[in-house]
């Protein structure tokens, strides 16, 4: 039902380049920043979005068995929920065909998206097995502070939109600091059509002669025939 990508990993140890203080030359990552309780979208260093999370109320750490939350480079390994509605429950990575209304009493599922991570440093090493995600939940009004167990928590809105943000493979830094600073993001502006030297010669003449002239060869588009509606 929805799509479940599986990107062939490159762990720190088989590329030692790669590391937390060089990946800021990479074109998409993301910071989460246990102090602010926030995480940031980077696009070429600049900042595309921020949005409020939680981290888990039981600490930082990656152990087997525990409920915390790991810190280091992560990165993006799995997506799971193409077209799933907002609020959509999962179990077991499934979607069960329910969706939960924002703070809806008694239950605290996965929601909506899940962006599963795997760690990259031996102090996360155990994140992918622990099943630590970016996910919704329905618990938004302890969205900003640390309630979790173990996941990063966000808000079902934005998980819908982070998660068509972010690409497979994408870095995910999880620090103890605040967020850096950094500018807004301005996406390329679309470069403007250009006129063939044909079109642009017709043009010429026909605004020089202020009369209709006839269409260039194969260029039938610049003039609109009028056609009866079937």
């Amino acid at each position: 039902m929805f799509r479940v990508g599986l990107l062939p990993l490159l762990l720190l140890s088989l590329a030692p380049g790669l590391d937390a203080a060089n990946i800021v030359n990479l074109p998409d990552r993301v910071i989460i920043s246990v102090k602010d309780q926030k995480l940031m979208l980077l696009r070429n260093n600049a900042k595309v979005a921020t949005y409020p999370v939680s981290t888990s109320k039981f600490g930082l750490g990656d152990s087997l068995g525990q409920m915390t939350t790991p810190i280091g480079l992560l990165q993006v390994a799995q997506k799971i929920g193409d077209h799933a509605p907002t609020g959509a429950v999962f179990h077991n990575r499934r979607w069960t065909g329910e969706v939960l209304a924002p703070n809806a009493p008694g239950r605290d599922p996965v929601l909506t998206r899940i962006i599963w991570l795997r760690g990259l440093e031996m102090r996360n090493a155990h994140a992918f097995n622990r099943c630590i995600y970016i996910h919704g939940t329905p618990e938004e009004k302890t969205i900003g502070r640390p309630a979790s167990f173990g996941c990063i928590r966000m808000k079902s809105h934005d998980i819908a939109t982070l998660y068509d943000q972010v690409p497979l493979g994408a870095f995910v830094q999880i620090v103890t600091d605040r967020l850096p600073p950094a500018a807004p993001y301005k996406a390329p502006k679309a470069k403007p059509a250009t006129q063939t030297a044909e079109e642009e010669t017709w043009m010429t003449s026909a605004r020089a002669s202020h009369k209709p002239q006839p269409a260039p060869p194969n260029k039938s588009a610049i003039v609109v025939q009028n056609t009866p509606h079937a």
